[in-house]
């Protein structure tokens, strides 16, 4: 049995819809070299396709992963147990703004999303400051970023897994659409 990463990306796409997002793009690279594979999707709240949000998500796998776990499955008739998430690969959720007029305070952002991500979906918040030329404005800008880790047993044989996920995604999401007015307009 071969590791089918793209059919779970593509369910994935499908499920993500499901829980109120519209799929934009969805792009597959291939390191020549190591035959590393990372998968990107751009995502939107079904509310939001005009902007202002961007929603990524990502995963990356090592081919060292995919070839043990396929060692795995042909191995065991049944489905494998990963007690132990040693055939675990990771999902980055990155939200990303335009410019901010007025930021917010990033410790009150950061405990209210840390609020809605639960232990499920730690959320890290960031701020970037930067500037062109001298004479140029500052450009400020708010990067927020979700981690979660499922074992490729889920994804592949369980992969109502990530529901608790893309709920908590929507939310994070729908509140940051909230907000975004308030920190991108001008006073």
């Amino acid at each position: 049995m071969a590791v089918d990463i793209a059919s779970t990306i593509t369910y994935l796409k499908d499920h993500a819809i499901e829980h109120g997002f519209h799929v934009h793009d969805e792009r597959h690279f291939v390191e020549t070299f190591t035959l590393r594979q990372a998968w990107e999707i751009d995502v939107h709240p079904a509310e939001a396709c005009s902007g202002p949000l961007d929603l990524h998500i990502s995963l990356d796998i090592e081919p060292r992963l995919l070839l043990r776990f396929e060692d795995v499955l042909n191995d065991t008739p049944d489905v494998p147990e990963d007690p132990d998430n040693e055939y675990s690969v990771t999902f980055y959720f990155n939200w990303a703004l335009p410019q901010m007029q007025r930021p917010p305070d990033l410790i009150v952002l950061s405990a209210e999303l840390a609020g809605i991500g639960g232990i499920d979906l730690p959320i890290e918040v960031r701020s970037v400051r930067s500037m062109g030329a001298l004479s140029d404005a500052d450009d400020e800008r708010l990067s927020v970023v979700g981690v979660v880790n499922r074992s490729l047993v889920d994804l592949m044989f369980r992969q109502d897994s990530l529901c608790d996920v893309l709920d908590r995604v929507h939310e994070v999401s729908m509140y940051m659409l909230d907000h975004a007015d308030r920190w991108t307009n001008e006073a």
